[in-house]
């Protein structure tokens, strides 16, 4: 599996990539919206994370760029990484197109079943 990461404090991507990398999974980083708005032109990623608040281009045109976009890549799915606790912020996000959101600190089992409900939703609930 091959997720890109879209956050800005590099902290959090280390510990997000340790443990995906307990799961076998490979973790690509974009430290800013455009670096992986870049990324995704030029990879192919199975889930996509994104943080909200970054300098310039925050996560929430980020997810409106990716769904905007007039390919496939435009249906990957989008898990929202944030530390925001806006009483209305994960209806905002899912309304914008996100398939879910987590709340940091992020626990793994907390990451894990979130990467692996999306993945199944998108599948039709069968995972290969």
């Amino acid at each position: 599996m091959n997720i890109l990461f879209i956050e800005d404090d590099p902290m959090n991507r280390r510990v997000v990539k340790d443990m995906l990398d307990v799961a076998g999974a490979t973790m690509a980083e974009a430290s800013w919206a455009e670096e992986g708005l870049e990324r995704i032109d030029a990879e192919n990623f199975d889930v996509i994370l994104v943080d909200l608040r970054m300098p310039g281009t925050d996560g929430f045109e980020t997810i409106r760029r990716i769904r905007a976009r007039g390919d496939e890549k435009a249906d990957l799915p989008i898990v929202v990484v944030t530390a925001d606790t806006a009483v209305d912020l994960r209806e905002r996000c899912l309304a914008l197109g996100a398939d879910d959101v987590l709340f940091k600190p992020v626990a793994m089992d907390a990451l894990f079943d979130s990467i692996g409900r999306v993945l199944a939703s998108r599948s039709g609930g069968i995972l290969a």
